[in-house]
C-alpha cells in the first residue's frame, strides 16, 4: 500500500487500520550520538541572524544546533566563572598577538 491510500484508508476511519500498522515493517531508530540526555526547543530568529549562524558553523564543519549550544554553553560557563574557549579562539587570538602592529 502506498502513502495516499494509507492515508486515505486512516482518514475513512476504516477498521483495517490496525492491519495496516501491523503489516508494517519495524523501523530502527537511529542512535543518539550522546549518552546525554537532550531537549529540543524552538528559538525564533531573523532571517538574517540565521544565515549568519549558519555560515559560521559552515565554516567551522559542524551543525548550527551544535554551534548555537555551543555558545549558549560558553555563555553559561562566563556568568559562574567557569569560561570555556574553543581552541580555535585560542589560536586566533595568540595569532593576533604575534602580528606586529602599526605604530
Amino acid at each position: 500500500m502506498n502513502r495516499n491510500d494509507a492515508t486515505k484508508q486512516f482518514h475513512s476511519g476504516d477498521d483495517r487500520l490496525a492491519e495496516l500498522v501491523d503489516s508494517s515493517q519495524p523501523v530502527e531508530l537511529p542512535t543518539p550520538d550522546t549518552d546525554v540526555p537532550m531537549v529540543s526547543r524552538s528559538v525564533r530568529l531573523p532571517l538574517e541572524t540565521y544565515e549568519r549562524v549558519r555560515a559560521a558553523a559552515d565554516a567551522r564543519g559542524i551543525g548550527v544546533t551544535t554551534l548555537m549550544r555551543q555558545w549558549i554553553e560558553a555563555g553559561l560557563a562566563e556568568l559562574d566563572d567557569s569560561a570555556t574557549v574553543s581552541l580555535a579562539d585560542v589560536r586566533r587570538a595568540l595569532a593576533a598577538l604575534s602580528r606586529p602592529t602599526a605604530a
